[in-house]
């Protein structure tokens, strides 16, 4: 019963303040933390093969999912497809991710200087100079690997609804 418990997807959907208090325990075990965050609307394999590329770059990984109202601010006024609470469930329920927490801001750079990644992933269509460059000022000052891993061609959200919208 024990290890159904354990694979309950709710269970890792944190607060920002249980997320810390994890992290701690995985800093203390000399484990290494993978930080990725993104919208993640409509989960589909190349967001897979990138969430468990990711997993490999360390010991945990964490997922900071911009809230509903974030990714209308990113991706505009038809966005999100799927809503927040349905979107970390479905993250929360891949093997190789260990936590996902939701945040409304328009960048992490708070929860990233907080958090204190080891390692932060982001998808081969950035590069070091694309990314928030906020961010990137507060992971190099936390001493956090800036890695980025390909994308699976052809897979995307957005691909997706043009192939929707075509019919």
């Amino acid at each position: 019963m024990a290890g159904l418990m354990e694979m309950n997807p709710r269970r890792k959907i944190m607060s920002f303040e249980k997320a810390l208090a994890w992290r701690n325990k995985i800093l203390r075990s000399g484990r290494k933390l993978v930080v990725t965050n993104g919208c993640f609307d409509l989960l589909h394999r190349g967001h897979a093969e990138y969430l468990s590329n990711a997993r490999r770059c360390g010991d945990a990984l964490l997922i900071l999912v911009n809230s509903d109202s974030s990714v209308r601010k990113v991706k505009g006024r038809n966005r999100p497809i799927v809503d927040e609470k349905d979107r970390s469930f479905l993250l929360a329920s891949l093997s190789c991710v260990d936590a996902v927490v939701i945040f409304g801001a328009s960048n992490c750079v708070g929860l990233l200087r907080k958090i204190r990644p080891d390692i932060y992933v982001k998808g081969g269509d950035y590069d070091i100079d694309s990314i928030v460059q906020e961010e990137r000022g507060v992971l190099e000052a936390v001493g956090a690997k800036i890695r980025f891993i390909k994308f699976v061609p052809g897979l995307s959200t957005t691909e997706i609804l043009k192939k929707i919208s075509r019919g």
